[in-house]
């Protein structure tokens, strides 16, 4: 695979403050990276180094082969940028909005038209493309914003915090919609944002950012797996019926490193596989069992890890 974004010990300075430091990431074509870091961890600093829109103090930085910072023109032609909160004219319609958009990239207006329409099809706005942007909820406006982005046409989508603020429903259809321009196009996507849970669900990748230094990259499961490589076996245990003095017998089994407590049940961090000796013990003690089911580690307690770490 080739990297669409990479940077090398991409740093940026304002006076005393290092707002980035010794950045070092890759963005492989066609994947959806996960960026993430607490506020004033540099992200916004790095996405608008990655843009063109704020020079390096030091290091080097490629997006699609060009240098940002020497090439902005070239990186903004293959580059769509969704701002957190993205603004449009809001007395003007939907499509007038794009039609806009469309001829500051200078598409021919036939041509516009027709992407454009294609555009609000895909976002699921077709019905309202003639509404006023006034009258469009928060989760539209998310919507329309990542049309106006794909009418140039990008090779790369830059995305912060897209599904901040909106509705469940509003976040679902988003993140749907992300993925499913990745992978019907061969997007490659950056996505910022505080949600793990919505960004395990999408990402290929994540990179997590704190105090300007990238603590950690990779996929979800092996760092999954480097967080908990002690602990080979991790089971949620729930079961119905009385369950005084169970919990000791639970760590008394050999295999159990760990227990949390559960609403239901327990979470279980284990070196082996316990889950015949565990069975026993719900059936000698005459419970009836809810589920017995391996579980991995969550994007939050591999976040929190490395974030506590750092």
């Amino acid at each position: 695979m080739n990297a669409v974004i990479e940077t090398s010990s991409l740093t940026k300075r304002y006076r005393d403050l290092v707002a980035v430091s010794e950045l070092n990431f890759k963005v492989e074509e066609g994947e959806i990276f996960g960026f993430l870091g607490p506020n004033g961890a540099g992200k916004t600093t790095t996405i608008l180094m990655l843009l063109g829109l704020s020079e390096p103090t030091s290091g080097e930085v490629r997006v699609c082969g060009f240098d940002p910072a020497r090439q902005p023109l070239q990186v903004k032609k293959r580059v769509g940028y969704l701002p957190e909160n993205p603004g449009f004219y809001e007395d003007l319609t939907g499509r007038e909005n794009l039609l806009y958009i469309a001829r500051l990239n200078r598409i021919p207006e036939p041509e516009a038209d027709r992407r454009i329409q294609q555009m609000l099809e895909q976002v699921g706005l077709a019905d309202d493309g003639n509404r006023s942007v006034k009258e469009y909820s928060r989760g539209m406006k998310q919507r329309l914003g990542i049309a106006e982005v794909l009418v140039k046409e990008p090779q790369v989508l830059v995305l912060d915090e897209p599904t901040l603020g909106l509705d469940p429903d509003g976040a679902v259809r988003v993140l749907e919609l992300i993925t499913g321009l990745s992978r019907e196009r061969g997007l490659t996507v950056l996505l910022s944002s505080h949600l793990l849970h919505q960004v395990q669900q999408i990402c290929h990748r994540v990179g997590i950012i704190v105090k300007g230094r990238l603590i950690v990259e990779g996929d979800v499961d092996q760092l999954g797996s480097a967080i908990f490589k002690e602990r080979q076996w991790n089971f949620l245990l729930e079961v119905d019926g009385r369950t005084d003095g169970m919990e000791n017998e639970l760590r008394a089994l050999h295999g159990v490193a760990a227990i949390e407590r559960r609403s239901r049940g327990w979470f279980l961090c284990c070196t082996k596989d316990v889950r015949p000796e565990v069975v026993s013990l719900v059936a000698r003690r005459g419970l009836s069992l809810l589920q017995l089911r391996s579980e991995d580690a969550t994007l939050e307690e591999i976040y929190l890890k490395y974030f506590r770490e750092a």
